[in-house]
């Protein structure tokens, strides 16, 4: 009898050591909005990359898990995370107050600056705090949605539900003016001689730009987030932010 409960005692513990190491081998799932370039986009051959995928993926290499990619639209993409779809965003999500209130944020491990493009041949000037009569086009949900209903309510601001229908209406010349991220902006405006840069680029107020961008997470995963914080670490004490940075942005 005594043999009996030992052998299966130590099945039992056998069991639940091998079911947590392949817990630990689990893949992270995350939720990304695509596209976002130069920060997330797809290949020809359909795969996800960019600055950030690259750069969130270095630190799951660094936490020893092997990352997923989950596409979803933004407007949906913090209900996704509290529905379990991904185990965390990671999908240049600025550090809010707001949305601090529903999620849990990694350290910030980038900026990105937003600025105004405008038609070559337009004469709307943002920095006159006056946008009356001029159509801005902005995706919705997005930092620059807030900045620009907060500072230019007498526009006709038309919201977008991804970065890619309102690059398209900028084109079309059925928008005046686009506020978008100057990375992106940079990748499929500003090097079109019909589009221009207009005024200084935009990174505050900290009320709407917050910190910086972050990873979210659900609020009991804070040993998750503690993890990743680590990685992030490693990856800019290691040189591989810096290879990344230039590899994307340049000096």
């Amino acid at each position: 009898m005594m043999n009996r409960t030992l052998i299966s005692s130590v099945l039992a513990t056998t069991l639940l050591i091998g079911t947590g190491a392949q817990a630990q081998q689990d893949p992270l799932r995350i939720g990304v909005d695509i596209p976002y370039e130069p920060y997330q986009y797809k290949l020809p051959d359909g795969t996800i990359t960019g600055f950030e995928v690259e750069l969130v993926e270095a630190a799951c290499e660094r936490m020893q898990r092997e990352c997923q990619w989950v596409e979803q639209a933004w407007d949906g993409i913090i209900p996704g995370l509290q529905a379990r779809k991904y185990d965390f965003i990671a999908s240049s999500m600025n550090i809010t107050e707001d949305r601090s209130r529903q999620v849990l944020f990694s350290e910030p491990y980038f900026q990105v600056p937003s600025v105004w493009v405008g038609q070559a041949e337009g004469d709307f000037a943002p920095e006159g705090g006056d946008l009356e009569g001029a159509a801005v086009g902005v995706q919705q949900g997005t930092i620059q949605d807030e900045y620009v209903t907060q500072f230019y309510p007498e526009a006709e601001i038309r919201r977008y539900g991804d970065s890619g229908a309102v690059v398209n209406d900028m084109q079309a010349q059925r928008l005046d003016l686009v506020f978008t991220a100057f990375p992106l902006a940079q990748e499929t405006l500003l090097g079109n001689e019909r589009f221009t840069r207009v005024g200084e680029l935009v990174t505050g107020p900290e009320s709407i730009y917050g910190p910086g961008i972050g990873a979210a997470f659900r609020k009991r995963d804070k040993e998750l987030v503690g993890a990743f914080n680590a990685a992030m670490k490693k990856v800019k004490e290691d040189g591989t932010y810096d290879e990344l940075h230039e590899k994307y942005f340049g000096e």
